[in-house]
């Protein structure tokens, strides 16, 4: 049996999983994976400036292509608790990523030892698996139930701490008959899908709901033949979406608090049957479950069996990967269709269509200082079906959603669920990391943008490009936008004088400048006769330089963007567009409009323009 230290079979597991690419900071206790790493060679690594930033990496890199599993490596105490962030972000979108700490000697583990912390206790409640190794003969079979548990069931992060005595110790281990475990995934039987289709059948007036569950397994192209064999339009969630092409007939808008459309709020409250597949009922899409679930019946598909009835009890369950599921949908909605067993439901979803065409919201804005909605009109307008937009949380996330385009399956990359400030510029380098080809966008707010700035020499030390648009208020929007049911604005405003450059005119921090000292090149936008220059630049100079480009809009100060308390009561504060007036009452009532600056209302619910 060939002999090797055990961080040496740890290398050569990981590329026998397929592990092609590391990011993270070498440090004492981490050193020996790090020197077996240089040996090997097979394993690229992107140096990271902070080791939240390369966890928020892996993350990017594992939603940019099926079957990617993103690794960051660390040393012991505070790196892997800088971790946690990057591990609860994924555990909470259901991201594989693999975490790999070094630790202290085992025979220090509980003498406070320097930089020695129980990060397997600290990590558990976000991560699928989290444990520390203590027998040197483990660590190859430790990585191999991890991959295998990253990705049977429901995907997620796990977390392998390594003593560093653990890392040096020789063992025995074959890597020439080494194989990867079988995945576990359960799958729906024809019976369960018989019976989801005739309570289907059913309904006068049914949505699917696209969860995130359908991207993940790779299975988008059976939804829209579900939709299509069906008729039934598709409700994608923010973690769906791009499941179904944002111009397909059948995309009936998205629904929620926060990143909705209009028209999508107004077709599910029309609604009288859900069949979600993939999804969690997140309450940023529901609201309060008794608005969400009354007068409708629903099925829910899950590869989680503790995810159906965890916020409400569905009318019919079935645990199954969706992909699986799906693959039977289509077969037994097709013969039913072709035996006429079927319902029509091609009147409800013209109607649905309808709604999509003419419920919209205001994007055509000229103001100086610019107005956000004209910047993500700019950007449809600009980028082409195959743009991959990276975001995370904030006025600037829920505007996008609300006024973008996304045509395919991971083009639409967010970290939905816990939404950390700071995620986007390292979860985009992440993606350029595992896709050299896209067209990559990342979207964030000037705060998002400031968390992990740094990150930026990443991109320019290992030539990853992409653009970055920064919509650059100087405050905390959505935190202000919040604070307006406590008549207040404290401690959310970022702007300052900048004694450095006035061209800032008050907004403080020159992001210009910080991003061109960082190695990158970065452009600023003041007015609407700039977009179109601007953007052609910005592709030019991503080419010219292979470095993060910058570009950074100056908008007006205050912009409330739409959102509510329920999916029947979303405030609009900007002019609505409802471009028929043959729309009924029903079909447009819903939505409040209200100012910018004030909460007295400021007008009818809709007008015609």
């Amino acid at each position: 049996m060939p002999k090797m230290t055990a961080v040496e079979a740890a290398v050569r597991v990981l590329e026998k999983e397929g592990v092609t690419t590391a990011f993270g900071v070498p440090g004492a206790a981490i050193n020996p994976l790090y020197a077996a790493l240089r040996a090997h060679g097979g394993i690229r690594h992107i140096l990271a400036r902070h080791v939240e930033a390369a966890s928020h990496m892996a993350d990017g890199y594992s939603r940019a292509k099926p079957g990617n599993i993103g690794v960051c490596l660390g040393t012991s105490g505070p790196a892997g608790t800088d971790m946690i962030t990057g591990l609860y972000a994924a555990q909470a979108d259901s991201i594989p990523i693999l975490c790999i700490t070094g630790q202290a000697p085992r025979a220090k583990l509980h003498k406070e030892d320097f930089q020695a912390v129980d990060i397997e206790a600290i990590a558990k409640p976000v991560t699928k698996w989290a444990v520390t190794v203590r027998e040197p003969g483990l660590v190859p079979r430790v990585l191999q139930q991890a991959f295998h548990l990253m990705r049977s069931g429901r995907p997620g992060p796990v977390l392998v701490d390594l003593p560093i005595d653990v890392q040096t110790a020789e063992i025995e281990f074959d890597v020439d008959t080494y194989e990867p475990l079988p995945v576990y995934k359960p799958h729906a039987s024809r019976r369960q899908i018989e019976k989801a289709l005739s309570m289907l059948n059913e309904a006068e007036r049914p949505l699917i709901i696209a969860g995130g569950g359908i991207i993940n397994a790779d299975a988008c192209d059976l939804l829209v033949q579900f939709a299509e064999t069906t008729g039934v339009p598709v409700i994608p969630t923010l973690m769906g979406w791009g499941a179904i092409p944002d111009d397909h007939p059948l995309m009936a808008g998205m629904v929620g608090l926060q990143t909705s459309h209009r028209y999508g709020n107004r077709t599910f409250l029309h609604s009288d049957f859900v069949f979600g597949i993939g999804n969690r009922w997140a309450n940023r899409h529901t609201g309060s479950i008794e608005s969400y679930t009354k007068g409708r019946r629903f099925v829910h598909v899950d590869i989680e069996p503790t995810q159906i009835g965890r916020v409400f009890n569905p009318d019919y369950g079935i645990v199954s990967d969706a992909k699986a599921a799906l693959e039977l949908l289509v077969e037994v909605a097709k013969e039913w269709k072709a035996e006429g067993r079927l319902k029509d439901w091609s009147a409800w979803a013209e109607r649905c269509l309808h709604r999509k065409q003419h419920m919209l919201r205001r994007t055509h804005y000229d103001q100086v200082p610019l107005k956000p909605q004209r910047v993500y009109q700019e950007m449809n307008e600009t980028f082409g079906r195959d743009v991959c937009y990276v975001t995370t949380i904030g006025l600037s996330q829920i505007a996008g959603a609300q006024f973008l385009h996304v045509y395919q399956p991971r083009n639409w990359i967010n970290c939905g669920q816990a939404g950390p400030l700071g995620w986007t510029l390292p979860a985009a380098l992440g993606v350029r990391a595992a896709d050299p080809a896209r067209e990559i966008v990342a979207l964030s707010g000037d705060y998002d943008f400031q968390f992990l700035i740094e990150e930026l020499a990443v991109g320019a030390q290992h030539r990853l490009p992409y653009l970055h648009v920064v919509v650059n208020n100087s405050y905390l929007g959505l935190i202000r936008q919040a604070q307006r049911g406590f008549q207040m604005d404290f401690e959310v405003s970022l702007a300052f004088e900048n004694v450095n450059n006035p061209e800032v005119e008050g907004y403080g921090v020159d992001h210009v400048a910080v991003a061109e000292g960082l190695g990158c090149k970065a452009i600023r936008v003041k007015s609407p006769n700039e977009f179109k220059e601007a953007f052609a630049r910005a592709r030019a100079l991503m080419a010219e330089h292979q470095v993060p480009v910058v570009l950074e809009f100056i908008l007006e100060r205050v912009t409330n963007i739409a959102m509510g308390t329920e999916i029947h009561n979303v405030t609009e504060f900007e002019e609505i567009l409802c471009l028929d007036p043959s729309l009924t009452l029903e079909d447009v009532s819903g939505s409040v409009l209200r100012s910018n600056g004030a909460d007295e209302a400021a007008g009818p619910a809709a007008s015609a323009r």
